[in-house]
């Protein structure tokens, strides 16, 4: 897995190329840890590894599809619970990998047709009176959220096995 390439000038090229990068590298950090690792907390925080990939699933399917692109999303903020993020028993690294990369092909097909400065639609993602971002702004964000997490993610893994990456 390797970084994106420098020769990619084309904005909406580089915003999915660098997130699906993203993704990768988030999910790279996950594979091989225990399932003790991946439900468990190091941080005093609490987070653990899958909260974080589900964190970051339902981030991005609430920037794209349920703001951008103004779909009615059924709880848009499953990711919380008391304020914090949560995972139901039943979820799991390969339950949370695929929900994760669908959001990812999600975006994709969003973004290879619509104009990058092209505002969000108003709606309950949005609220009304302030002007909805613009795509550009939105893949900006969606995609520091990816860098900043697979940093601490980076850390997370350190912490659990010694392993450290890009």
């Amino acid at each position: 897995m390797s970084e994106p390439s420098q020769r990619l000038s084309d904005p909406r090229e580089l915003f999915l190329a660098y997130l699906d990068w993203y993704r990768e590298v988030v999910l790279s950090k996950l594979d091989g840890l225990a399932p003790e690792e991946l439900r468990g907390s190091r941080l005093p925080s609490g987070w653990s590894p899958l909260e974080m990939v589900k964190h970051l699933a339902y981030m991005e399917r609430r920037w794209i599809r349920w703001g951008f692109c103004g779909e009615p999303v059924e709880d848009p903020w499953g990711d919380h619970e008391d304020g914090r993020w949560a995972l139901a028993p039943e979820d799991t690294l390969e339950s949370l990998r695929a929900f994760l990369l669908e959001q990812g092909e999600h975006t994709r097909r969003a973004v290879s047709s619509a104009d990058l400065v092209r505002q969000a639609p108003p709606g309950p993602r949005f609220r009304e009176g302030a002007p909805p971002p613009a795509l550009s702004w939105i893949l900006f964000h969606v995609l520091q959220e990816y860098a900043r997490h697979a940093g601490h993610l980076d850390v997370v893994r350190e912490l659990a096995d010694g392993v450290v990456g890009e």
